[in-house]
Parts: C-alpha cells; structure tokens; sequence
C-alpha cells in the first residue's frame, strides 16, 4: 500500500461527457487534484466516454478548456476509455471462459420486483452471449474498506448488489469493469471522488482481487446537494462553470472541502488558488458526510 507521503503516489480525475462541468465536478477536480500535489504526485486526466448515447456534443472539449480555466493542469496524455475497448474485451472473454461470468437476458421489467438486487435467474442457464448483459458472479461475502474520510464501509455482495453487470446488452462495456482495470493500467494508487460511488467500491474491490490487482486507497468527497436534496449534477440542469467564476468557485470548493482560504485570497487567480491549496491541503478536514446541501456554501 502506498503511503500518503511517497512520491509515487497517482491520483486522476475522469469525468464523463454527458455534459459540462458544474460545481460538483470543480468540487471533486479539485479534492483530487489537491491531494496528489500536496505531496508532489502525479494527477491524470482520463475521459469516461463509455457511453456515446449519452455523451453530449462538444462536451470532451468543454470539460478541457473548464479545467485548463481554472489553473487544472494534469501530467501526461489525456486517456479515453473509447480508446480502450480491446483490453476490456480481453479481460471479458477471461472471464467469461473462466466460468466467472455469464450472459444474461433478463429484462428490466422481469426484474423490478428485486429492488435492484440481482437474483441469480440466468446464473445457470448458459444463454449464448450475442444480444445478451454480461453478469459477473460475485460471491457470498462481505467487502470493506476503510475510506480516508467516510470511514469503514462494509457491503455483503450476494445479498445487497448481486450478480452485476460487466458487459451492457448493447455491447458497451460498464463502468465497474473499465475503470478497475484503467486505474490498474495507469498505475492509480489514490482515488479520490465523490461519495455517490462509495457504494460501487466493493464491487470494484472484488474485481480487483479477482484479477490479482492493486487496491488503491480511497477517499469519497461528499456530494453538493440542491435544495430538493438530488445531487448537483448535469441531469439536473446544474450550471456549467464559466471563466469569469473561476475564483469564487474556487473558494466555495476550497471551503466546501473544509479548507479554510481567508479573506485575501478574493482577488487571486486560480493559479494562486491552487497553489495555497496545495500547500494547505488538509484531507482530514474534509466533513465526514456522504452530501453538503450547496445553499450552506454560498
């Protein structure tokens, strides 16, 4: 494991184009960007374009000019997991000749009565892949870990996730396949997001023991929250950041992290915003709670 002061330490930040950034995506950019610089490590860019149904048009482009905006700047070439399918297929037909994963063909309808947890029934049925989910059995135990700022979190996989998908039934691959083997691929040690994927953790835990990789440290940012209480977030029509917030923005997201920028830092570049955070940063004043209502921080 890799400690907090190694030199090696490789954090990343990878959003997803299905819209531009927003405030809860400064939020996360910037607790991970913080913790990777603070002790002289390397921070990666990697898109998440998995999905291009869902992607927005120009959205890759948006989220690159946000960051560069806000005084982002990341080490190395700028990763797409579209880019990347050949080793995800790779590992997929692994798997799958291993016994440890199968196809599924269960419809969203046959499944509404198991509050989203997988029952097992194409587990044994032996459906040919074509035009079908790929499932991965998971086993009848319970994952922990300790999270750097939520503390411990336990889920038993069989009775509170289930069998889950790997493989969507249109062929694209799901995000808890790619992005445990993109971190391995890329060296990760420390992952720093929000806290909705907190519970996506012991999946990604039982993939990595599966595939005999690493287990990076985590730390789950908690969420900004809208007055309704649904998560700031691009299906909600949050914002997009713009270059002329970029400082109170920053600010905000610096304090929203439970640093504590003071009063003369209103007129600094972001630059100089983030060079104090990262001679500041402080993980363990992050407020330990899974969301923030976004109304506290103004």
């Amino acid at each position: 494991m890799t400690a907090i002061n190694s030199p090696s330490y490789i954090g990343r930040f990878a959003p997803t184009p299905s819209g531009h950034l927003h405030f809860g995506s400064l939020v996360a950019a910037l607790a991970s960007y913080l913790d990777a610089r603070s002790v002289g490590g390397r921070w990666l860019l990697r898109m998440e374009d998995l999905d291009p149904p869902r992607e927005e048009p120009g959205a890759q482009a948006a989220i690159l000019h946000a960051l560069e905006s806000y005084g982002f700047e990341w080490d190395g070439a700028m990763v797409r997991q579209s880019e990347r399918h050949d080793a995800y297929a790779q590992v997929l037909d692994r798997l799958f000749q291993q016994g440890l994963a199968y196809a599924c063909t269960c419809s969203r309808k046959q499944l509404e009565p198991y509050a989203g947890i997988y029952p097992g029934l194409c587990r044994n049925l032996g459906h040919a892949r074509e035009g079908a989910a790929i499932r991965l059995r998971v086993p009848e135990l319970e994952y922990h870990f300790e999270d750097r700022v939520q503390g411990p979190f336990r889920q038993h996989l069989g009775r509170e996730v289930g069998d889950f998908i790997i493989r969507r039934r249109d062929g694209l691959y799901a995000y808890q396949l790619a992005v445990v083997l993109d971190d391995a691929w890329q060296g990760v040690t420390d992952i720093v997001r929000g806290a909705d994927l907190l519970d996506s953790t012991p999946r990604q835990l039982y993939l990595q023991e599966l595939l005999g990789l690493a287990q990076p440290r985590y730390l789950h940012v908690p969420l900004i929250t809208q007055p309704d209480g649904h998560k700031l977030g691009k299906s909600y029509r949050s914002p997009p950041l713009t270059r002329d917030q970029a400082t109170p923005l920053l600010l905000r997201a610096l304090r929203a992290l439970g640093q504590n920028p003071g009063t003369d830092l209103g007129d600094a570049s972001p630059g100089e915003l983030l060079a104090w955070g990262t001679r500041h940063w402080n993980a363990a004043l992050i407020p330990r709670t899974p969301a923030l209502p976004e109304a506290q921080l103004r």
